[in-house]
């Protein structure tokens, strides 16, 4: 049992803020498109898995599940799908990031979760459901979606 006090609370969990957390971070604010969220998430994540010590088995992907479902529980509360704020990212998600991020501002925020799951943080299904607490199709049906209508959207304004 020591050896997973070690890996929740010690040199382990410092890796995984070191390795893991500028990415988890843009990752959640991708989702959110909020500051003030991502920030109270991710620390709130960070800090529950130390305070957990050796029940988890391993922090990086606890982390990242508490860190999402921390922030959708918090868009919940606040009702922000509608409202969400125009803020420009320190650290770009792709090579035109306020384009990307205006078009995902759209999406419903389970599309939102998932493709930013997937496509930056590489999540596999299984991961992605266990994050959000849903199914592995429901995944695969907002991935789908998702990818289609960023698609569109993306055409749309590159159009413009």
């Amino acid at each position: 049992m020591s050896k997973g006090v070690e890996r929740a609370t010690g040199h382990d969990l410092g890796t995984v803020f070191e390795t893991d957390g500028a990415r988890l971070w843009r990752a959640v604010f991708a989702y959110t498109q909020s500051r003030e969220i991502t920030d109270d998430a991710v620390a709130e994540a960070f800090a529950q898995c130390l305070r957990r010590g050796d029940v988890v088995d391993d922090p990086r992907a606890w982390v990242w599940t508490a860190a999402f479902r921390i922030a959708g529980g918090e868009l919940r509360d606040r009702s922000r799908s509608d409202q969400l704020p125009e803020l420009p990212v320190d650290q770009p998600l792709d090579d035109d990031p306020e384009r990307l991020l205006r078009a995902l501002r759209t999406l419903p925020a389970n599309q939102r979760a998932v493709l930013v799951l997937r496509g930056y943080a590489g999540c596999r299904t299984e991961e992605i459901a266990e994050m959000l607490g849903i199914g592995r199709a429901t995944v695969r049906v907002h991935l789908s979606r998702g990818r289609r209508r960023l698609r569109q959207l993306l055409d749309e304004e590159g159009r413009e």
